[in-house]
């Protein structure tokens, strides 16, 4: 099988660490790897170097190769314009389909956290047998909720289908997005609902399918790309038809139309977190709600439930701190409540066009 993770995001929610040409997958957020580093070394050792394919911006290439110089260059996947995550998974399906278009591919992504490894790469094993044994099927890897979130889509699923070992695999029901608080509660209960990860194993050919009768206008041009693959020809039909994409979700392209039949569901306690923003770091490191979670020449007294990363020489100290998120990157200094994060994306919005744009 082979490990498809994607690391093309920008992630304003965790400025200022993380910017334009230093996106948050790229940077030091824990001990000294960065966060796509991490992501990656969670599918050690069950899968090999040259097993394990990213996708990402053209713009990062110096930085992706400098930190991982052990994955083969034929397995990196450049996008030269940004298109959306449904333009990202087709162009990489229009690779797969002329290299191994039988061949399971799990989907992975760059900026979560997952604490049970072996967990993790169990669900990884099992689905690829499910795909080995039902190739025009995705199979869905979703997380147990383990608190009734609000900022996450969930996965619905039905009976239980099945059992590899000891994981039951269950129908695939659907997709709700972010829903109210009342309603992420009773997902949280009913145990027929999963955080919805974005982790999923099947086929190029599958996904090609999909493609093909869900998005003709994308597909024609992925064709096109896909028709130049290992030729001479590559880059210049990529750099010509690429940037003419429209930009569409994965999920609005894709997933929001497969008939359930054709879906598959493991719910799994793999101590996932999404780390899209400071508050969602938080809460992933610190071992209790009150814990503080600091980076760098910290000192707290007196202070709970708040996150301190000190990327700059000097000390930093926090006296009756309490809930707050304190950033220093040497060029800036982020001060606000856990709150507060939502504000973060917009503050970074509002500089686009100014001459402030260089900080984010």
């Amino acid at each position: 099988m082979k490990i498809v993770v994607f690391a093309g995001g920008v992630g304003s929610r965790l400025w200022p660490l993380s910017r334009k040409n230093t996106p948050k997958q790229f940077e030091k957020v824990i001990d000294d790897k960065s966060m796509l580093q991490i992501a990656v070394s969670k599918v050690f050792p069950d899968f090999d170097w040259g097993d394990i394919y990213i996708s990402t911006n053209k713009q990062y290439e110096d930085i992706l190769k400098k930190q991982f110089p052990q994955i083969p260059e034929e397995n990196l996947i450049f996008e030269p314009a940004l298109r959306d995550v449904g333009p990202a998974v087709g162009l990489m399906v229009a690779n797969f389909i002329k290299k191994f278009p039988d061949e399971q591919i799990a989907i992975l992504w760059g900026d979560h956290l997952i604490k049970k490894d072996e967990d993790f790469r169990k669900a990884l094993k099992v689905a690829e047998k499910l795909s080995e044994d039902s190739p025009e099927k995705i199979i869905f890897i979703g997380q147990k909720p383990r608190f009734a979130s609000v900022n996450l889509g969930y996965i619905e699923f039905g009976s239980e289908i099945n059992k590899e070992g000891d994981t039951p695999i269950y129908e695939f029901k659907g997709f709700k997005y972010r829903p109210e608080e009342s309603l992420a509660k009773s997902f949280l209960e009913d145990g027929k609902h999963a955080w919805n990860l974005g982790y999923f194993v099947t086929t190029p050919k599958f996904l090609w399918q999909l493609f093909e009768k869900f998005t003709p206008d994308l597909y024609e041009k992925l064709e096109q790309i896909s028709a130049s693959v290992e030729s001479s020809e590559y880059e210049r039909v990529l750099n010509e038809v690429y940037p003419t994409i429209e930009k569409i979700s994965f999920d609005n392209a894709i997933l929001e139309k497969l008939d359930p039949k054709n879906g598959m569901v493991l719910s799994v306690d793999i101590g996932w977190s999404d780390i899209g923003a400071w508050e969602a770091l938080k809460e992933a490191l610190a071992k209790s709600e009150d814990e503080n979670v600091t980076k760098g020449k910290v000192e707290l007294l007196d202070s709970k439930d708040s996150l301190v990363f000190n990327y700059n020489g000097q000390m930093a100290v926090g006296i009756d701190l309490e809930g707050m998120l304190v950033i220093n990157t040497g060029d800036v200094l982020l001060v606000c409540p856990k709150t507060a994060v939502p504000k973060i994306k917009k503050y970074v919005e509002s500089l686009k066009g100014t001459v402030n744009e260089g900080l984010a």
